[in-house]
């Protein structure tokens, strides 16, 4: 595999990985300070590494200084996910769980921790409890199909995805999610039919026009998914992507290995691309 074409896929990794961290990123849209999975505020801000970096050292003084913090915890895990550091992050939010047994806030986000590292099953126990049938939360239960579709159950995941939806009719992050479950299903046609939906709706990003440039392309539709991805990428990252896709198609089993992926072609920001 070539290296510029494994760093020019990283907005069209394997369907199975965007669905995921999805899990965190299309999946939870923040609203107000912190959302229910412990995104900061400026999380849709670009950020670089060195952000994440100075994010990292500053909050995880805080951390040290007050493990109790909940703010602190959560907003060092993030900046520890920004550099790769995914199973330190994990651990710290498992200890800010166990100061804070019933805060969802900190439960939601050490659920999509889990996630990250592919402890799937305890993912579900611990996200089944950052919210309540009751007192629903559409980004919880959108993160929970995300992580269904990880373990290769898209017909419980579309499930959840409907329930977000039932909830925030056509929020785009959902319908996002949604459609890349029916790719991973193999139903292309009803993938792309959603995805385009989610394209059009207000409020949807440059993930959602790159998961439906990905569904154009798997059913052959190169020229089309090229223009598609060039909505938000220069023309050449555009090409090299779809030209990867078409290599990747040509190979045997490539069914098998876009929804078997577990980890992300290329360096991701999955992401922290939040």
């Amino acid at each position: 595999m070539r290296p510029h074409h494994v760093h020019n896929m990283r907005l069209l990794a394997s369907v199975a990985l965007v669905a995921l961290l999805a899990v965190g990123t299309a999946g939870c849209k923040t609203t107000g300070s912190t959302d229910t999975t412990g995104s900061a505020a400026l999380a849709n801000t670009p950020r670089s590494e060195a952000d994440w970096r100075n994010d990292a050292q500053a909050y995880g003084d805080r951390y040290r200084a007050n493990p109790r913090d909940v703010d602190a915890a959560i907003r060092y895990a993030r900046a520890l996910r920004g550099i790769g550091q995914r199973t330190q992050a994990a651990a710290v939010l498992e200890q800010a769980s166990l100061h804070n047994p019933h805060n969802r806030v900190v439960l939601g986000a050490y659920g999509r921790a889990l996630a990250d590292v592919g402890n799937y099953a305890q993912a579900l126990e611990v996200l089944n409890r950052a919210h309540s049938p009751d007192q629903p939360d559409w980004r919880i239960l959108s993160v929970q199909g995300a992580v269904l579709d990880q373990m290769g159950r898209p017909d419980e995941a579309q499930r959840y995805y409907e329930s977000a939806l039932r909830i925030v009719p056509d929020e785009p992050s959902v319908l996002s999610n949604l459609g890349l479950s029916y790719a991973l299903a193999k139903d292309l046609t009803k993938a792309e039919a959603t995805l385009r939906r989610a394209a059009e709706r207000p409020g949807a990003d440059r993930r959602v026009r790159q998961n439906l440039a990905l569904v154009v392309g798997l059913q052959g539709r190169f020229a089309d998914a090229e223009q598609i991805a060039r909505t938000d990428l220069p023309p050449e990252e555009a090409a090299a992507n779809v030209a990867y896709l078409r290599e990747m198609l040509a190979q045997p089993n490539n069914w098998k290995k876009l929804a078997g992926a577990k980890q992300p072609i290329g360096k991701q920001r999955i992401a922290n691309s939040e």
